[in-house]
């Protein structure tokens, strides 16, 4: 027999993130004020709705959540899985039988993917489920909404990392004076393009951006690389991790594109491995690179205060949706013209988001092949928080 009093059942799915905590503790206190007096956790995403691995967090000490709030990662557990149709009646049955009338997904495209098949079958069987996905990803490639949580954090991570590795081969140019930074994102460069967030002026970090949106002429990249080290006796170059050649081929090692994942999203890599190999033999100059990797999406120390502050708000804005009677739909963010920066939240249609991706719009990219326009920088800057503050030279 199902439990008499309803339910709101919440998970993480998807890379996790300096803010996805703050979406799950926006959702519990929320809940809370609400008046929901069961409020479900499902480790690991999905999986753990399949599996039963389910906690009561209604049941957790009130004062965790202002901790939760400011730690990274996922504390339910994360998974990417794809919903098969038998997972899909599966995981129903398991939500009728414990009463969940409230869903709430943390998660990215694919978990838009995955908010929706609920969403779906519930509708196709008469199961009053009220289904809303919370944005996360780094790689802010969800359409329907101004930028997503996690790219904030993740864009000052990037702008500072770079500035720093500036300053380190700026030092070390007698030994080491080219550095390449190869940044995640999929096929889209929202990340890569933060890189230039802390850039003062041309002779600064970066000197190169390489963005997924640009097939990559590897001759012309040479030749800005050439260019740049004569003029400044050191380079950056910051380049996505899925770039490819003018054929549309992966730079990574050999073209080598390693396992999907469960949604057939090719894991790509090696990029900057290959350049850099590239510039050591054509150009005969020594280069070294560095691959942050999950560190670039995990980041505390470097979160954006924005960016905490709208994640918790994302999560406490999908309960109140779902008790609106909403559902199918993902909280999108808005942001109205005119300055200082605020954003404002709306409903988004799960059928637009869904496996889909936003990339860099052509204003972005108007300032040349190897460089990012000050169109972005506008975009980018308040969703980092501070400014990255910069670094003095002697005179």
């Amino acid at each position: 027999m199902a439990p008499s009093q309803p339910a709101l059942l919440v998970a993480q799915s998807g890379g996790p993130t300096p803010v996805m905590n703050a979406s799950l503790a926006g959702v519990v206190e929320q809940a809370s004020r609400s008046g929901i007096s069961r409020v479900l956790g499902a480790r690991f995403g999905i999986q753990g709705v399949l599996q039963g691995d389910l906690i009561h967090l209604e049941d957790q000490p009130t004062s965790i959540w202002s901790a939760i709030r400011h730690t990274p990662s996922a504390a339910l557990g994360s998974c990417r899985r794809k919903l098969s149709a038998e997972d899909r009646r599966s995981a129903l049955e398991v939500l009728i039988e414990l009463n969940v009338r409230y869903f709430l997904y943390i998660g990215g495209n694919d978990s838009a993917d995955t908010a929706l098949a609920l969403d779906q079958t519930a509708k196709q069987v008469g199961y009053d489920l009220k289904v809303i996905s919370i944005p996360k990803t780094i790689d802010n490639d969800l359409p329907g909404t101004d930028h997503c949580p996690g790219y904030g954090s993740a864009a000052r991570f990037i702008a500072q990392c770079t500035q720093d590795a500036g300053l380190d081969t700026e030092a070390m140019r007698l030994s080491d004076p080219i550095k390449l930074i190869e940044v995640m994102g999929r096929d889209a460069g929202w990340l890569v393009a933060a890189a230039t967030l802390g850039k003062l002026d041309e002779g600064h970090a970066p000197h190169l951006i390489c963005v997924p949106e640009r097939h990559l002429d590897v001759d012309a990249f040479l030749g800005a690389i050439e260019s740049a080290y004569r003029r400044f006796g050191f380079v950056v170059a910051v380049v996505a991790e899925t770039i490819r050649d003018l054929a549309g081929m992966p730079l990574g090692s050999a073209n080598e594109v390693l396992a999907a994942d469960a949604f057939g999203h090719p894991n790509l890599g090696g990029a900057a491995a290959t350049l850099t190999a590239l510039i050591g033999r054509e150009l005969g100059v020594k280069a070294r690179f560095d691959k942050p990797g999950t560190i670039q999406r995990m980041s505390m120390a470097l979160a954006s205060a924005v960016d905490l502050d709208e994640a918790y708000a994302a999560g406490c804005q999908a309960v109140i949706y779902a008790l609106e009677g909403q559902s199918g739909c993902m909280v999108g963010f808005t942001r109205p013209e005119g300055s200082p920066y605020r954003c404002e939240m709306k409903p988004v249609d799960l059928r637009l988001v869904a496996n889909q991706q936003k990339i860099l719009p052509p204003t972005f990219l108007e300032s040349g092949p190897f460089s990012i326009g000050a169109a972005f920088q506008a975009y980018a800057l308040p969703l980092i928080g501070a400014p990255i503050n910069p670094y003095p030279r002697l005179l």
